[in-house]
Order: structure tokens, then C-alpha cells, then sequence
């Protein structure tokens, strides 16, 4: 069956680009989430960013009006049974992910794939909480969504070819450029690029140069477009510490282990830019 109404789980930022992004190529999308408060925050993220496309001449007002026609805010799970394909884009909590994914097997149709827009958690250990592993897959978008063009698509042990396809080919028409990766943990992306993010703090924590002067080192020297140090907190340090735990447990290699710095960050309650300090301090909106 063709895609036509796709279901989103979770309307945080990431949740909010996905939904954007789907919305302005043409599909019918049903965002969910359990916060009222949550789910006003994205209309207000997305009509905002609609309308500096507007001012720039990047889409009509038709096109805008369209767009926001076609999302469809619940608080109800249960309106996921109409999605053509359901993607998940709640925190990086396991179990979390696991309970969700048993309960949107139970809800949805079995012709449905399920993806999940986790950067490093097992396809394989989410698709074994569900009946159809074969259906489940990763569909892991970069942030901001709206502008970054890739989305890693990471096969389960069980994942079909039929179910590839169908993410592979949406990923597509939203105007992304799909890589694979298979089921390791932190995929290709963060593979990578957590590593660099932790050896930043560790550089910092070690007294090796000042935040500036490290992100001043990496974008000039290297010329990255924003130092690892900023990117961390635009990311959140809570999902970059998620994400090196993943690693370091997963792969058991004591060059993943987490900066005592950044855990500490996490405990004091600093995330970075949701929370308005992290490596730097940033204004209240």
C-alpha cells in the first residue's frame, strides 16, 4: 500500500522537523504526543519556520496553508492505527522505545512499518518487542530536519527488503538522501561524530583550551561549521551522553567512555540550548 498519511510519535524538535518536512511534500501527517503544552510548541516551531520560508520566497502562501492542513495534532496513540507507516521520535530511553513500539504493533495495521529515529539504540532489540520485526526499521534524521539532507536507514537482523524499500523510498520524497547502516551501535553518524564531541570535553576537562578556543580551533582549522562544543549543546548533552553510554556498553571499548565533564553537565541539570546553558549560556526565549 502506498504511503500517504504518515504518523509521528514524540513533538519535540526532532519530531517537529519530521512532521515539517512530510507535511511540505505532500503527505497527510498525524503528529502524536502525550503533552498538550508539547504539541502547541511544535504548531507554533513549525508555522514559525513556515513563514521565514514565506518572507523568503521558498514557498507561497498557498503552499503554507496547505502545509498546515495537512498536520493533524493527538494525544491519542490510538489514531496512529491510521498511519500508512508510524516514526518514532520520542527520547533516547530504551525501555521507553521498547514499550512503544509493543504498544504501536498492537495498534496499527500489519502491512504498517514501524521506524524509529533513534541514533543509537538496537533496531534488532526494538523489532524483538513487536510481532513484526521484519517491519521494523531505522530511520535516523539530522537536525535540524528541515535542513539537513541525510537520514541514515539502519536494517534490524529482521528487517525485510520490502520494508527498505518503502522507508528508503520515502525518505526520497521528502528530499533526503538515504545511506545505510547496519545495527551497530551509534550507527554511521554518530559513530563518528561522538567521539570527536567527547575528546572536545575531555580537551576542556583537562584544561588543554577554553570552550571558544576549541570550537574556534575546529571551525577554522577545520573548517567545520560549529564547533563540537556548541554542536554538543545544540544536540543536548543528555543525548550525548545517551549516546557514548550506548557506545561505550555496546561496543566495550574504553575510547567511547563518557567525559567526566559532560556527566557532570548532565547531572547539574545543563543540556545546553533546551536548557538555556550547557557549554555556553544562551538567552531565555
Amino acid at each position: 500500500m502506498a504511503i500517504k498519511v504518515v504518523g509521528v510519535i514524540g513533538s519535540g524538535q526532532m519530531g517537529s522537523g519530521i512532521v515539517q518536512v512530510a507535511a511540505m511534500n505532500g503527505f497527510d501527517v498525524i503528529v502524536h504526543d502525550a503533552s498538550a503544552e508539547a504539541l502547541l510548541k511544535s504548531r507554533q516551531r513549525i508555522e514559525q519556520n513556515l513563514q521565514k520560508y514565506l518572507e523568503k520566497s521558498s514557498i507561497t502562501d498557498q503552499e503554507l496553508k496547505q502545509t498546515k492542513s495537512r498536520i493533524r495534532a493527538s494525544q491519542h496513540l490510538e489514531d496512529m492505527a491510521q498511519a500508512d507507516i508510524v516514526i518514532e521520535a520520542v527520547n533516547e530511553n530504551p525501555k521507553m522505545k521498547f514499550e512503544l513500539f509493543k504498544t504501536l504493533d498492537s495498534l496499527c495495521r500489519d502491512d504498517v512499518v514501524l521506524a524509529s529515529n533513534t541514533s543509537s539504540i538496537s533496531i534488532t532489540a526494538i523489532g524483538s518487542h513487536t510481532r513484526r520485526p521484519d517491519k521494523i526499521i531505522g530511520m535516523h534524521f539530522m537536525n535540524p530536519v528541515p535542513i539537513m539532507k541525510l537520514v541514515e536507514v539502519i536494517r534490524g537482523l529482521k528487517t525485510s527488503d520490502e520494508a527498505f524499500q518503502k522507508v528508503k523510498v520515502l525518505a526520497e520524497k521528502l528530499g533526503k538522501t538515504p545511506i545505510v547502516s547496519k545495527d551497530y551501535p551509534g550507527f554511521v553518524v554518530n559513530r563518528i561524530l561522538m567521539p570527536m564531541i567527547n575528546e572536545a570535553c575531555y580537551a576542556h576537562y583537562e584544561g588543554l583550551a577554553s570552550v571558544e578556543d576549541i570550537d574556534s580551533a575546529m571551525k577554522l582549522g577545520t573548517n567545520q561549521p560549529m564547533g563540537p562544543l556548541a554542536l554538543a549543546d545544540f544536540i543536548g548533552l543528555d543525548t550525548c551522553l545517551a549516546i557514548l553510554n550506548v557506545l561505550y556498553e555496546g561496543l566495550g571499548d574504553p575510547k567511547y567512555r563518557p567525559c567526566p565533564l559532560l556527566k557532570q553537565y548532565v547531572s547539574a541539570g545543563l543540556f545546553g540550548k533546551k536548557t538555556n546553558e550547557g557549554f555556553y549560556k544562551y538567552d531565555k526565549k
